[in-house]
């Protein structure tokens, strides 16, 4: 269905892109007022040979006929399409696994499949593969050169348009890194052209062009891919005199580190992803992805910045150990001074951490070291991979004052020093504090859980066995009933009770505290049992276990409070 009407496609400052909700329809109720025309004799031909192969031509992951067709009387292999009521709203960061830079491969494993590929002898190539640069660079003349790169991600946002614009802002950043001027793109997307609507996609494209048009660059073609997975980027193309490439390879001692934009995107669009991130903080980093980084760059030029870098998807350490490697160089980085988003305390104090930064930890490892009163935590927020994040730029210490007042005047206010580089070294990075950000304590390292962590032969993930099914299993032999007997029946219900537990609307620490409530109520020993177990390995203290129970108690009355207070007596737990 088309867009629905919005302003302007600029992006306000702090505001992020007008939201759109696209709709379709997953329904299994047979459409009414399909418009498509089916053509009979195409269905009928393209049904057989599916049938005669045994797999469906369009996904041989399954049958002919296949349950659009059982259910929905639409044949997708014969070009047919369900153009029904809209039921379902699109949300792109529900479509994927991983949101953003977060979906890209980790640094240590991309060296490791880089190891022993071809060596690049052209002369003409001035920064290439071996550099692990943001872009590379093909001299033409003596005055010029292509800076080239190429950059696609999943969605970091939901709004398609928003989506479009930060994939665009993210893929001309590697050439602005370089100190070049894009000058032309071709897109790329991935789509699930048949399970969303098409709208939506026009969206993400328009999204795309508008800010290439911003930043000056033609998007002159590109590429589309039919996908599970909803992605997009562009390959850009831009120009820059062969005698003004800034690398992440030139960083000397005492120059003094700038950092362009916050860091925090993943945690806050991974906190997006489960229901746990504040609207304010989402449509704070969609403006800052969304913006260029063409003023920074402009600017590194005018002030002779010896190194430059963006900071993507292998996080700030993961970028800093890079520049410090190529220079030869150790920095130092003080905690209390990079920039972060508003909501990123507050969600690494909840521990709602992205599964890139463990990656980016790895990949950085023996090469960062934390000085003493760094919170460990710290790190974990500097390996949080970036979506179109800010340029890392080295600059001579009698300069880098200028060169941060003259970026907050030009609509760059978040830029800060975070560091500088101490000595000639082996590529080190120390990080460092002052004291002045002091990290609220996490259930990781509250002295009341401390020792609430699972045992080597305990996973942690039981959980979806003990609190989900096992509770109930309890006493119940299903013995060998036949298919539709009670087997089946029990088996249908504990899958509802998973779902039934599974985080939603309410968070998985509330629902837990709500099964221990209701596991008391019911006076079901094995349910409260599994429960407890569960609570204290999501890091419950006593009293919080027993307030959930008291609140059970407080419906259920003196027979919950003798059952719960003789459970407790027992040291069942």
């Amino acid at each position: 269905m088309p867009a629905h009407p919005r302003p302007s496609p600029a992006l306000r400052p702090g505001h992020g892109a007008p939201r759109i909700e696209f709709r379709h329809s997953r329904s299994r109720r047979r459409p009414q007022g399909n418009t498509h025309v089916r053509n009979a004799e195409k269905r009928k031909r393209v049904m057989a040979r599916s049938m005669r192969l045994g797999h469906c031509v369009c996904n041989p992951k399954q049958p002919c006929p296949c349950d659009t067709l059982r259910d929905l009387n639409v044949c997708p292999c014969a070009g047919e399409r369900l153009e029904g009521p809209a039921e379902k709203t699109v949300r792109l960061t529900q479509m994927v696994e991983k949101a953003g830079c977060a979906s890209k491969i980790d640094q240590a494993a991309l060296r490791s499949v880089l190891q022993g590929l071809p060596e690049i002898t052209d002369p003409n190539v001035l920064v290439g593969m071996p550099a692990a640069d943001d872009a590379g660079v093909y001299r033409l003349d003596d005055e010029h050169a292509l800076v080239q790169t190429v950059d696609v991600f999943t969605p970091s946002v939901d709004d398609p348009y928003t989506f479009g614009q930060i994939a665009a802002a993210n893929s001309v950043s590697d050439v602005y890194a370089m100190g070049g001027r894009p000058i032309s793109a071709l897109s790329i997307v991935g789509f699930p052209i048949r399970e969303a609507p098409d709208a939506v996609l026009h969206e993400i494209l328009r999204g795309g062009i508008d800010k290439m048009a911003q930043a000056g660059v033609a998007v002159i073609g590109g590429h589309s891919i039919n996908d599970k997975e909803s992605k997009a980027g562009f390959a850009v193309t831009g120009l820059i005199h062969p005698a003004r490439i800034v690398s992440n390879a030139g960083a000397r001692p005492g120059d003094v580190l700038v950092l362009t934009k916050p860091i925090g995107t993943g945690i806050i669009a991974f906190a997006a992803q489960i229901g746990r991130a504040p609207a304010d903080a989402v449509d704070a980093i969609a403006a800052s992805m969304a913006s260029l980084n063409k003023p920074a760059c402009e600017l590194m030029l005018e002030f002779d910045a010896h190194a430059c870098t963006d900071v993507t998807g292998f996080g700030l350490m993961g970028h800093l150990t890079a520049m410090a490697s190529a220079s030869g160089v150790d920095i130092d980085v003080i905690w209390d001074d990079i920039p972060l988003f508003d909501g990123v305390i507050e969600c690494v104090v909840q521990e709602i951490l992205p599964g890139a930064i463990e990656r980016n930890r790895e990949s950085v490892a023996g090469r960062v070291a934390l000085a003493d009163g760094v919170p460990p935590v710290a790190l974990d927020v500097c390996c949080d991979a970036q979506t179109s994040g800010g340029l890392l730029i080295a600059v001579a210490q009698d300069r880098a004052e200028a060169f941060l007042t003259a970026l907050h005047e030009r609509g760059v206010p978040k830029a800060a020093a975070l560091g500088k580089v101490v000595s000639s070294g082996e590529g080190r990075v120390t990080l460092r504090t002052r004291g002045e950000r002091v990290m609220p304590q996490t259930a990781e390292t509250s002295p009341a859980t401390a020792d609430k962590t699972p045992s080597a032969d305990e996973p942690c993930c039981a959980s979806e066995e003990s609190t989900q099914m096992a509770c109930c299993e309890n006493g119940h032999d299903a013995g060998d009933a036949a298919p539709g007997g009670p087997a089946e029946l029990q088996q249908m219900f504990q899958q509802f009770m998973k779902a039934a537990g599974a985080p939603g609307a309410l968070d998985a620490t509330t629902k837990q505290a709500i099964a221990v409530a209701l596991s008391a109520l019911a006076k079901c020993e094995p349910c409260l049992k599994a429960h407890i177990k569960k609570a204290r390995q999501m890091g419950f203290t006593q009293d919080e276990i027993d307030e959930a129970a008291w609140l059970a108690v407080s419906f259920g009355g003196c027979s919950v409070m003798m059952f719960y207070n003789t459970y407790r007596r027992t040291g069942a737990e």
